[in-house]
């Protein structure tokens, strides 16, 4: 384990979604895919109570709209499902009931309440989904030969390289709580509420409201600072669920540990939010930028993401290319207020804008450290005491090849 800087919170070095007390998972072929696993889900052994957080693209998904509506009744979750390769998005009136089918029929297979079900989906837009492999899917569940995390984790991927998860261990009125997640997003990431797939589970017991309210607060800190490409999703969603199998006293904003609860979820949405920003579709980097000195903290957050978001940032982060030039344009156009007299840039250590001018740098250090594997940016905008940090990644002739054959 490491320990956090608070040494409130520690880091499992095996954690995954189901490290907290109560919760399964596992994933499955059930065809959707050529060969890779394509249907997955978790389960709590008891109803959790639930939050979520949605993309705001207009178009939403038939999934989500389901998942939404059922949380919004109930404000509890005891089962999830997802399947890749095929979103069931701008399918109309066929994938709303496609939908709710797969909420109908996970509900009889886990033998829970239906709203108590939540969908999810993730892969090509506009083609129906083929309902049969579906089905295949949900028979699969609990048949104890797929109840794996790493299988779960695995079958919600789509252009991912790799599986995202995390697990930590906090203490709280003398019980050991757990809050774990996984995740899934390589492209289409864009900073605008939850633009990928996040499950959270924790094995605390916290107020409905509470629970909402945290899982907003961390996913504007987290989530909500990364991007890859500047495209926001029509499906994606973060999940949260507290099953409270710990058996404390129900966490709430009055609770005098009540912060440690928040930095273990935002240690959890912080850690996979960089792991989807690092597994960029092509990306070969992650880049991370802090705004410091803003005036507000909308500000901080607002030119963070300009300077992420840029394509000419990220194609110098590519090619180890310390043009500050580019960073300080995105800076200026992030509609904040800023005074150009006052911006100070640093690439990594290396500071190479004071007070707006260039200073002198060592040209080949700076394209050193840009070839690393992670790389930082800081921006000094002197004008107030806030900050923020966003993530992101290169921008590579991958990219490009991966998109332009996706349905191929």
């Amino acid at each position: 384990m490491i320990t956090t800087k608070k040494e409130k919170v520690k880091i499992k070095s095996d954690g995954h979604v189901t490290s907290p007390k109560g919760y399964k998972a596992g994933g499955v072929h059930c065809g959707i895919r050529k060969k890779r696993l394509d249907f997955g889900w978790i389960h709590s052994e008891v109803p959790a109570t639930a939050a979520g957080v949605y993309t705001l693209n207009t178009f939403q998904a038939a999934p989500l709209k389901v998942t939404k509506e059922s949380l919004e009744k109930e404000m509890k979750i005891q089962s999830v499902i997802v399947n890749s390769g095929n979103a069931n998005s701008c399918t109309g009136e066929q994938g709303l009931k496609d939908a709710l089918e797969m909420q109908k029929l996970a509900a009889e297979k886990f033998a829970v309440q239906k709203d108590y079900v939540a969908v999810a989906s993730t892969g090509i837009i506009g083609v129906p989904l083929e309902m049969e492999k579906i089905k295949k899917g949900i028979a699969a569940i609990n048949d104890g030969l797929n109840e794996d995390p790493v299988n779960f984790e695995e079958a919600i991927l789509t252009t991912d390289t790799v599986t995202k998860q995390v697990a930590v261990e906090l203490e709280i009125d003398g019980k050991l709580i757990t809050i774990g997640g996984a995740a899934k997003g390589s492209g289409m990431i864009h900073p605008n509420m939850a633009t990928m797939l996040a499950f959270i589970t924790t094995d605390a017991a916290v107020e409905a409201e509470s629970l909402q309210s945290a899982l907003r607060q961390t996913t504007n800190q987290s989530f909500n600072m990364i991007t890859v490409d500047g495209d926001s999703s029509t499906n994606d969603m973060v999940l949260l669920m507290a099953n409270g199998k710990q058996d404390n006293i129900p966490l709430h904003e009055a609770h005098p540990e009540w912060n440690v609860f928040l930095e273990g979820l935002q240690i959890v949405s912080e850690h996979l939010a960089k792991q989807i920003a690092r597994d960029g579709e092509g990306a070969t980097k992650l880049l991370e930028v802090t705004v410091k000195g803003a005036p507000t903290d909308i500000a901080a957050r607002q030119v963070a993401k300009a300077v992420i978001s840029s394509n000419l940032v990220k194609t110098a982060v590519y090619g180890a290319d310390p043009n500050w030039g580019r960073i300080v344009c995105a800076v200026g156009y992030s509609e904040q207020p800023i005074d150009p007299d006052k911006v100070s840039v640093a690439i990594g250590d290396i500071a190479v804008v004071k007070n707006g001018l260039a200073l002198p740098f060592n040209e080949d250090d700076a394209k050193q450290y840009m070839q690393n594997e992670y790389v930082q940016l800081t921006v000094e905008l002197n004008n107030g005491l806030h900050e923020a940090t966003a993530w992101g990644c290169d921008l590579t002739y991958d990219y490009v090849r991966i998109n332009a054959s996706y349905r191929t």
